[in-house]
């Protein structure tokens, strides 16, 4: 068993095959770029908007999906797939919008899940209406950017929202009985140890279904380029990485659901940290550190509960 709650063991269970996901660009924006709340997004981000290396935003939605479940069927033997929508704010447009993005991976019966990437300051309880009435047919996830649960580092990565909002938005979803991912970024500028702690408890607090984790990266084109290459931030090294991953995995109850444990832009416009590359290495690096420690997800939770 791995010493956390491991999504592709949780999928594998309920579905009985290993499922793919498929990263869609649905041609949305983000009210941080189109000038509602900012013009210049989040300082890590670029005008990619987090878009998997293989998608074609040229194209459209139906044939993002079946080229790429023709090519993981053919590549990898693959039976069931989730579509993603990936790239920038997919619940930032009007309904009807949103409904022609969503309608177009019903024609593929392999598809057993829609996960929905966005900000929590880009939904209401409309859109929230309309992503619930494909639970129906399938499993779906809202993954919800939150990064850390500190207004001061919102702030300086220029989220353009708060915590309460985060808070705020988990709350109405659970409402609509969608599943919940939050994005984590471990290794933030300012941030602390004790900093991860506290959003991991907080995380806790609110019950979210899942937790997506990885490391800050800087990307070609993003503001953080620049700050990097001032040298006015420092990168955390991998074993670094791995120990504070463990630190917010102790501390996170182990009903939550590990989505991810690190990540990495694409190689053509990753700058740093380089090891973030490698990302077998970088998880082979957290396993060896949960067994040094003998610890597991929620282990902290445990021991502060029986003392």
């Amino acid at each position: 068993m791995k010493p956390y709650t491991d999504y592709n063991s949780y999928l594998r269970s309920k579905y009985g095959c290993k499922i793919y996901r498929i990263a869609l660009d649905a041609g949305f924006t983000c009210p941080n770029r189109d000038g509602t709340k900012s013009t210049g997004g989040c300082i890590y981000c670029n005008d990619s908007g987090s878009r998997a290396p293989y998608v074609d935003p040229k194209i459209s939605l139906s044939l993002q999906i079946s080229s790429r479940i023709r090519h993981l069927k053919d590549k990898r033997g693959a039976e069931k797939f989730i579509a993603y929508f990936q790239a920038f704010t997919n619940t930032y447009a009007p309904i009807d919008k949103l409904k022609a993005a969503y309608d177009a991976v019903l024609p593929f019966e392999e598809i057993v899940g829609i996960s929905i990437g966005t900000r929590p300051d880009s939904i209401d309880a409309g859109k929230l209406k309309l992503i619930s009435s494909y639970r129906d047919r399938y499993e779906v996830w809202m993954e919800y950017g939150l990064q850390s649960s500190h207004d001061r580092t919102l702030d300086l990565l220029k989220r353009g929202h708060t915590f309460q909002e985060f808070a705020d938005a988990v709350k109405l979803t659970q409402k609509s009985g969608i599943l919940i991912s939050a994005h984590v970024i471990i290794g933030l500028p300012g941030e602390t140890g004790k900093d991860i702690l506290e959003t991991a408890a907080r995380l806790n607090e609110l019950k979210v279904d899942g937790v997506k984790i990885h490391p800050l990266h800087v990307l070609k084109g993003s503001a953080l380029e620049k700050t990097y290459q001032d040298k006015k931030i420092n990168m955390l090294g991998q074993d670094e990485y791995a120990g504070l991953v463990c630190d917010f995995l102790e501390n996170l109850s182990e009903d939550i659901i590990i989505q991810r444990l690190t990540g990495q832009g694409t190689a053509v416009d990753h700058i740093a940290p380089v090891w973030a590359l490698n990302k077998s290495e970088t998880i082979k690096s957290i396993m060896e550190m949960f067994e040094k420690r003998g610890s597991r997800q929620g282990s902290k939770i445990a021991v502060k509960a029986k003392s």
